[in-house]
Order: C-alpha cells, then structure tokens, then sequence
C-alpha cells in the first residue's frame, strides 16, 4: 500500500473518487481543494475513468471479460491507504456512476478493496441541504462493504456554486475549515501520522 521514499518518511496514498459525471463538478473540485490539504507526506490520486465502466454484472466479471478500468479501480483502491468519495445528490440519493463504481470495487465478496478501508464520504451540492439525502444512503451503502467509514465530521457542502471562484478553487473559509477538521480526522482514523 503505502512505500518508503529516499529520505526514510513513510509516505500514504489517498485516493479521491468523486460521483459525478460532470466535467464541472463541485464534489470534483471539493475533492481537488482537499487534495492541497493533506499533509506533506500524502500523496493524493484523482480517479479517473468512472464512467467508462459498464453496468456491473457478474458475467462480464471475469478474468477473461473483466473491464481493464474496473481492474484498474480495484487496484487503485486497495493501493491506497485512505479513501475519499465526494458524492452529488440525485432523486435524494447516490449517483449510478458512484454506486456502479462501488458495486464493482466490492467484489469478490468479503475479500474485495473495500473491505476496513478508511474512507471519508462528503458531498457538495447548490441546494442547501449539500447532498446530505445522498450521503445518508451512501454512508448505508459503504458500512455494507466492511469499509471504515469516518463518522465525523460530516461533510455537506450546501449553496457550493457560492463556495468556489470562477477558478474553480475553494474559497469559502468556513468551509475549507470544516475540510481541515475532516482532513485530520480521515489522517488520525488511517493513522497517516507525519
């Protein structure tokens, strides 16, 4: 999972993955600000490549049929040392693309990448609820997979198109403060200590 780099300091890996499909998204961008938030030690990955994955089905995953980007997400996930999923709301739920990701990351049963991983689930949404319908259900969904799933704090960006500038950087200070709380608390849960 995690390497020693030249200097002896252990170095982590996390991994964001973010639910929509939009090429403007706030749970994107959210993912991005959190990227520059983590500690000088941790490395962190924007997965890309979710919505090129196929409905999961059973018969297509197979050593023989199995999508090379649905590899490539199991392999992205168990490689690294904590998650972070930022998922938009839908009809007061998950996204397909995100539940569809989840679905093939948690195979083969009980011995899948998800299983005791740490992984911070926040959201970011225009309304002012900031997706927290969908985060419920996506909570549900990882304690379903055996993941670590950080309980607080709870992330809920609401009204995130007054959250960001035209650069698409985070510029709200009291939310980039809750991000700082929710950054530390996914380090201390994962033990990604300096």
């Amino acid at each position: 999972m995690s390497d020693i780099n030249f200097e002896g300091q252990r170095r982590f890996q996390v991994l964001g993955i973010s639910g929509s499909a939009s090429k403007n998204s706030y749970n994107t961008h959210l993912l991005n600000a959190i990227g520059k938030m983590l500690p000088s030690n941790v490395d962190f990955k924007l997965f890309e490549g979710l919505t090129s994955l196929p409905f999961y089905t059973p018969e297509i995953d197979t050593d023989q049929d199995r999508p090379a980007i649905a590899q490539t997400l199991r392999d992205a996930i168990r490689g690294a040392d904590a998650v972070i999923i930022a998922a938009p709301e839908y009809n007061h739920s998950v996204t397909a693309v995100i539940k569809n990701a989840i679905d093939w990351a948690s195979r083969p049963y009980g011995a899948h990448s998800l299983v005791r991983k740490p992984i911070l689930p926040i959201s970011a949404s225009m309304s002012i609820l900031g997706g927290v319908r969908g985060q419920i259900h996506l909570r549900d969904i990882l304690h379903s997979t055996e993941s670590n799933v950080v309980a607080r704090p709870e992330v809920f960006v609401a009204s995130a198109h007054t959250k960001f500038n035209e650069d698409h950087e985070l510029v709200d200070q009291e939310t980039i403060n809750v991000l700082k709380l929710a950054v530390d608390s996914l380090v201390s849960h994962a033990g990604l200590q300096a």
